[in-house]
């Protein structure tokens, strides 16, 4: 994008632009200012939309400059809104440091987006009283194919509409969403359609099934069928008795019919999931979080259902492997536009920055009404909005702290899923080791200007980072920025880095905890009985001390941010015991000794010296002792001669 063109406007002289200093900073092309590109030097936008790589400086009108570009089969400029954002000001400070850093994030390339095809041909199920659910279905019935679900018990009106059907009877179970629902019911009554007077039903049943593609639930007073219900795809819900919201869905109803695209929110590498292992549960964060219920185990690993998946982003910010990622767009593109972001500022500024990140709903609403009737967002605010707040954790948080960023700000939305927020909030200032990251609730202009305009303490970090890599080591190479000592840093119960720690007296060094750890990071020696642990590495899953038979390990959540947390240590290490006939060093001696103490002439199988013997042999020498053995189990009588067909002749010819 180094040869596009900034078109800038000040619409109608109501913000300060400095077009030098942002060109300067951005390297791209900017036009003169503009006052009014939207109407009076429309024109003007038209001919810069026509010549292509042109980026527009207006997020209020950008459907008023597609419709021009579909007018004149032009591609879609980039559109930046550097008005509501940072132009409409309170602040007697100039803004062209967050608008250059605006601009520098919104020519950042998009990654793909991955997307699943949904096919709905418009089979409707409505749940609910007879009045309302047979009204709604008079309305819907000429766009879909409708079926009608009454209570077992209902009394049916007297109408004789057959442009849908309806049945009596109890939804058992329902699973899917938009295009794929199934249901099972209890209970179950067909009308029957012949006859004079009042219908009959057929007799009640069990174990009934369907599928269909969209279910309006109608019911009044009666959970819902699904977790999270306003989140799940083609399943509409809503208050019979507020007739606004009823007729809302019944509309949305009506346009689910054809093929929709269903993004693919999160990635899931099996490999990395540390949820199980022989059968002993680790890690269950994601499973703990997710509002739909996407989420289930699958033996060792999770699997995330995507059809059920809302794209919250909770799980990402817990996962302490990696396993689970979002994905839409990528955590990687995150880190670069907070990078981008704050470099960018840094060109032009030498204060520190504050970061706003919000959603494109509702925080977006507040920030744009504050801007035309209040104050706007102080000069220093530089708001990132995304998709999913909820995916905003811990390691995103001290990415902007490290980078640059004085504080961070997270304003949450009435729809942002709030269960696992709290502990990243802890998880983060708890590592940066003060109170730099906080959440707002404000449910209007006035009380997001009083959280963003009070006074600051800011304290930049003295070297910023750039935060490349993984979340966990962006969140090391963040701490390390903050922090001016390798002294471990207490971290806060479920913390997703730690140590172990090892009771040496009840380890036995059976090494069973070594083979089941996800992450590699309790390790063997195989030259010598050694249990070696790499902090680093530790995700603080908990499967080790769940398996472990002598219960010898606990957990010690906590960030060490020494170099030695990154090279296993010996936790454990004893002499091997010797072969006492080949002399070969082999399993440990402590429990070679304590293994003969217990059983040597105290167990039928070891009642001899010679049979105790083998308890001190390795396994070659233990295999060859007991195959020259008197009783050898492995002795064998004559191999019997083969019997051919002549053998069976000659034998009938005898008889």
């Amino acid at each position: 994008m180094s040869d596009s063109k900034i078109l800038l406007c000040d619409c109608r002289k109501s913000q300060a632009i400095e077009p030098e200093r942002i060109e300067q900073t951005t390297g791209l092309s900017c036009s003169k200012i503009h006052t009014e590109l939207c109407r009076a030097e429309a024109g003007i936008a038209e001919e810069a939309i026509r010549a292509g790589n042109v980026v527009i400086a207006c997020g209020q009108e950008q459907t008023f400059f597609e419709e021009i570009a579909a007018d004149i089969d032009a591609d879609d400029p980039i559109f930046v809104d550097l008005r509501d954002r940072a132009g409409w000001t309170a602040s007697t400070n100039a803004p062209t440091p967050k608008m250059a850093a605006l601009i520098a994030d919104a020519l950042l390339p998009l990654p793909a987006e991955k997307v699943l095809d949904v096919q709905s041909a418009g089979t409707c199920i409505i749940l609910g009283d007879a009045e309302v659910a047979l009204s709604a279905a008079g309305h819907l019935c000429d766009a879909l194919s409708v079926t009608v679900v009454l209570a077992p018990d209902a009394d049916l009106p007297v109408t004789d509409d057959r442009r849908f059907d309806i049945v009596r009877g109890r939804v058992k179970a329902a699973t899917g969403a938009l295009g794929q629902f199934s249901l099972s019911f209890e209970q179950l009554q067909e009308r029957i359609p012949g006859g004079r007077g009042t219908f009959g039903w057929t007799e009640p049943r069990s174990g009934g099934r369907t599928e269909c593609d969209i279910i309006l639930d109608l019911r009044k007073a009666v959970q819902p069928l699904f977790p999270a219900p306003d989140k799940r795809e083609g399943y509409l819900r809503t208050d019979p008795g507020n007739t606004e919201a009823r007729i809302k869905a019944l509309l949305e109803a009506s346009q689910l019919t054809g093929t929709f695209e269903k993004p693919i929110y999160v990635k899931l590498n099996e490999q990395l999931c540390a949820h199980s292992r022989a059968q002993k549960t680790g890690c269950t964060r994601c499973l703990d979080l997710c509002p739909t219920g996407a989420i289930s185990p699958a033996g060792d690993h999770v699997v995330v259902d995507a059809m059920t998946c809302a794209g919250c982003g909770s799980c990402s910010a817990v996962c302490p492997s990696g396993a689970i990622s979002y994905d839409a767009p990528p955590v990687e593109h995150i880190f670069q536009r907070i990078r981008t972001l704050s470099s960018t500022w840094r060109k032009l500024d030498t204060g520190s920055p504050h970061l706003l990140v919000h959603d494109g709903s509702h925080g977006l609403e507040l920030i744009r009404l504050s801007a035309r009737y209040g104050k706007g967002l102080p000069y220093d605010v530089i708001p990132l909005e995304i998709q999913a707040l909820a995916g905003f954790g811990h390691s995103e948080m001290l990415s902007a702290l490290a980078s640059g960023f004085g504080s961070v700000t997270l304003l949450l939305s009435p729809e942002t899923e709030r269960d696992g927020l709290p502990f990243q909030l802890e998880l983060a200032n708890a590592i940066a080791r003060n109170d730099q990251v906080r959440s707002i609730e404000p449910t209007d202009p006035d009380q997001l200007e009083a959280y963003l305009y009070e006074e600051r303490q800011v304290e930049p970090v003295a070297q910023p980072i750039l935060p490349i890599g993984s979340r966990r080591q962006v969140t090391r190479l963040a701490a390390k920025a903050l922090n001016d000592t390798d002294e471990p840093i207490v971290l806060p119960k479920g913390a997703p880095y730690g140590a172990v720690d090892l009771n040496l007296s009840s380890c036995t060094l059976c090494l069973s905890c070594v083979s089941l750890c996800p992450a590699g990071a309790l390790k063997e020696n195989p030259d010598k009985p050694q249990l070696r642990f790499q902090e680093d590495a530790c995700l603080q899953c908990g499967i080790c001390v769940n398996l472990c038979p002598e219960s010898a390990l606990s957990l010690e959540p906590r960030l060490n941010l020494a170099d030695d947390a990154l090279t296993p240590v010996v936790l454990k290490e004893e002499e091997p015991f010797n072969c006492v006939e080949c002399g070969k060093p082999f399993g440990v001696r402590s429990m070679v000794e304590r293994m003969t103490e217990k059983l040597a002439g105290k167990h039928g199988m070891f009642q001899d010296n010679k049979a105790a013997k083998l308890i001190q042999m390795c396994d070659d020498c233990r295999v060859n002792a007991v195959y020259h053995s008197e009783n050898n189990p492995f002795a064998m009588g004559e191999k019997p001669k083969v019997r051919t067909t002549e053998d069976y002749i000659s034998k009938r010819r005898d008889h």
